[in-house]
């Protein structure tokens, strides 16, 4: 979800094959068939993932810091994200407008986003402009510049933001109230643009100490991709970054309040008078590829493409081919995630079906699949997508980059995204029943209904 200049990766998995942005699936995270990348650390704990390319004389550099919004102060939601928007607001060295006016002035292209585990920022530039890229990246780690009357326009940005993308979306808002109504108790029910009312008091102040806490060597990841040697790339890390001393006071381990054992199935019904289609979405609390045993992670992607992954999945053949009552059904499963995380189903019923109908079809798919063991031709088909999509995927030097940045913020490590496809074409299907038996409990589950909202409006009285 990438907008002009920065963006929210929101955490809410789409259901779509593509090429993941930061946030998605683990399903296309592996690089087998690219050189293996470099990695180094820095005395002041900065970590260097170097990813070989040659194809093109292009670098991108991406500076990703391991802090996003669930690691926000409770009352100022919405901090990550807008102290992202303020780190283009220049330093002492160079000013507002300096960085951003250089990237487009060689040619290259920016943006940062913002998700629930990590802050990010990217330039893809020619090779010979990495060390001016370098430059500027290491000089915003420390040296940001805040004033008021840059600072409070720029929540108001923030705050047309929200507008825009989520109380003007529908289908935004019932994503924002399943994942409030999933998460009883850990920050990630908290939208990552915020609350509305918390984000218009954040301020000057709010958004330095956050910056002044989090952004330092010690908690960030430097990823490159491109056409680089990584015997170059050691001493130009080092001329920029080496200098920055490491904030100590940062954990090396992030502790986060955790979800008690879901009790009760919820649901979550919002009504708006601008829905054309009503929808239906239903969200399970389930593992992430770091917090899931052996093989979990896997069985639960192939699960979701098994159930979701385009006309072939159980889902689509069941709810839309041969009982026609949907015009779409999709999974997926989300799994870079430091804590636990979504598995989600997403159905458009055809006008006049109930919504009771959905649900009857759908659980009579988990039942199936619960029960019994996937066929062999189907197991075999959605593993064959899920690696073909992998390898597909690699001609994009930045989604390498984005691949390695979000599975290493999230707790995973290089061998784990290379071994990805491995590790899929060893899910048995007896992994998959267990996963669709053990994860797919109604207990855990939000079940959320957007509808059109058809009540006449309430004229105000007048005195």
């Amino acid at each position: 979800m990438m907008r002009s200049r920065r963006s929210i990766a929101l955490f809410a998995a789409a259901f779509v094959s593509t090429i993941p942005l930061p946030g998605a699936s683990l399903r296309a995270q592996t690089t087998v068939t690219s050189e293996r990348p470099a990695s180094f650390t820095l005395d002041n704990g900065l970590q260097v993932v170097v990813i070989p390319d040659h194809r093109t004389p292009v670098v991108t550099q991406m500076i990703w810091y391991k802090v996003g919004s669930a690691d926000e102060t409770p009352g100022k939601s919405g901090l990550a994200h807008f102290l992202e928007h303020l780190m283009f607001k220049g330093t002492a060295k160079h000013p507002a407008g300096e960085f951003s006016q250089t990237v487009l002035r060689v040619g290259g292209n920016e943006n940062a986003f913002t998700s629930v585990d990590y802050t990010g920022y990217f330039q893809r530039v020619p090779r010979e402009q990495l060390p001016t890229m370098m430059e500027f990246e290491a000089d915003r780690m420390t040296g940001l510049i805040l004033k008021d009357e840059n600072v409070l326009p720029e929540r108001d940005v923030v705050l047309e933001e929200f507008n825009m993308r989520v109380a003007n979306n529908p289908d935004a808002r019932l994503t924002e109230q399943i994942m409030a109504a999933l998460y009883l108790n850990h920050p990630y029910g908290r939208p990552v643009i915020g609350w509305h009312q918390e984000i218009e008091k954040l301020d000057r102040e709010d958004a330095l100490a956050f910056y002044r806490r989090f952004y330092a060597p010690n908690n960030a990841i430097l990823v490159i991709a491109g056409d680089v040697d990584v015997k170059d790339i050691r001493p130009l890390v080092e001329k920029n970054f080496g200098p920055i001393p490491a904030q100590h006071a940062i954990p090396e381990k992030r502790v986060r309040p955790q979800e008690p054992t879901p009790a009760a199935p919820r649901t979550v019904t919002l009504s708006d008078p601008r829905v054309e289609q009503p929808s239906l979405r239903r969200y399970y609390l389930v593992p992430s590829a770091t917090t899931a045993a052996a093989g979990e992670s896997q069985a639960l992607d192939v699960l979701a493409q098994l159930m979701g992954g385009g006309a072939n999945s159980y889902l689509y053949r069941s709810l839309v081919i041969d009982k026609g009552l949907a015009i779409s059904a999709g999974a997926g499963y989300q799994g870079t995630s430091l804590d636990p995380s979504q598995f989600s189903i997403s159905v458009t019923p055809k006008p006049g079906v109930e919504f009771a109908q959905i649900e009857d079809a759908i659980d009579k798919v988990i039942a199936d699949l619960a029960q019994n063991p996937a066929r062999a031709e189907d197991l075999e088909r959605v593993k064959t997508q899920l690696i073909a999509e992998a390898i597909y995927a690699q001609d994009n030097q930045a989604t390498l980059a984005r691949w390695y940045g979000g599975a290493l913020t999230t707790g995973l490590s290089i061998e784990d995204i290379r071994s990805w496809p491995d590790r899929i074409r060893a899910v048995t299907a007896e992994q998959v029943r267990t996963a669709a038996a053990s994860w797919l409990d109604k207990k855990r589950s939000v079940t959320g209904y957007l509808i059109k909202d058809t009540a006449p409006k309430r004229e105000e009285k007048r005195s």
